[in-house]
């Protein structure tokens, strides 16, 4: 039976993955940065680091914040990796450490660029992981996924659902967008996959197959409930306003949650799938629906 440490076991991801993972001995590790802390790994063979600090929509972290538990964190838990006897480091980064707006199709070729103190955090670990000398017999994964769903998130899919299921129309459809996703259930199976085979190292990025308009999601969310979707197309540049006005009296929406709502970020995961040579389980829209009707519960 492999023995795994996973850090960041109490967020979304990591309560999706303990029980995937259930026929491994696994071992909680609770972390926190602090200056020249040695870690220790026993006698683990794999570590999935799945702590960090995430990308805060309130603008009310410091900057240091996210370079002490995405950066220095990560360097001294990568550094106990290469002084251990485990094989496989799994790091959870983002596509934010690549770009913040995508025009085309983000692939893993990008030259990465970052504006955000998150996004250059989690490059910084990605660069400092690739930079150090890999022992032979040692393997590292950095993966880079876009907006992660699943039943049980709180995210953004559940603000969409909550306004839809009030019967309330859905103004942004003027948008033209397309958004890459990616479902709990795909992310799980690529970590079983990295841990029970031998794939090379490297960067990956992670996302379900197709992407798709926040107009869709709405109409998703609408048949559901057995709605007829509400679709709005007010002016772009009116909304745009209403956004930043939004902002400054602390109303939902703002220019940032208008942002991710209507922004194109569209995700290539062939990379990944060329490398496990199957295709992923859940299929996007397969993956929306399950999400989605969980907020019925």
């Amino acid at each position: 039976m492999m023995k795994l440490t996973i850090t960041g076991t109490s967020g979304f991801t990591g309560q999706n993955l303990i029980p995937y993972l259930a026929e491994y001995e696994i071992y909680k590790l609770s972390l926190r940065y602090v200056p020249n802390q040695e870690i220790y790994l026993n006698d683990k063979e794999a570590i999935i680091h799945l702590a960090g600090k995430a990308h805060d929509l309130k603008n009310a972290s410091q900057p240091q914040d996210y370079y002490n538990a995405n950066f220095e964190l990560t360097k001294q838990l990568y550094d106990a990796f290469l002084k251990s006897d485990a094989r496989k480091f799994i790091y959870i980064s983002s596509v934010k450490a690549a770009a913040d707006s995508v025009n085309d199709i983000l692939t893993e070729e990008i030259k990465p660029d970052p504006q955000t103190h998150y996004g250059k955090s989690k490059l910084m670990a990605e660069e400092y992981i690739k930079s150090q000398p890999l022992p032979e017999g040692k393997s590292y994964y950095i993966l880079r996924p876009c907006m992660i769903h699943g039943p049980g998130n709180k995210g953004n899919l559940n603000l969409l659902y909550k306004f839809v299921s009030k019967g309330i129309p859905y103004p942004l459809a003027a948008f033209e967008n397309k958004r890459s996703f990616l479902s709990i259930e795909n992310f799980c199976f690529v970590i079983k996959e990295l841990l029970e085979r031998e794939i090379p190292s490297g960067v990956y990025n992670l996302a379900d197959d197709k992407s798709l308009a926040t107009k869709e999601l709405v109409a998703e969310i609408a048949l559901s409930l057995n709605l007829k979707p509400r679709l709005w197309s007010v002016p772009v540049t009116l909304i745009k306003v209403l956004a930043q006005i939004g902002g400054v009296l602390r109303l939902p929406l703002n220019s940032e949650r208008l942002n991710k709502l209507t922004e194109s970020y569209v995700v290539s995961n062939n990379k990944i799938k060329n490398a496990l040579g199957k295709e992923l389980p859940v299929s996007a829209r397969e993956g929306l629906r399950k999400t989605i009707l969980s907020f019925k519960q």
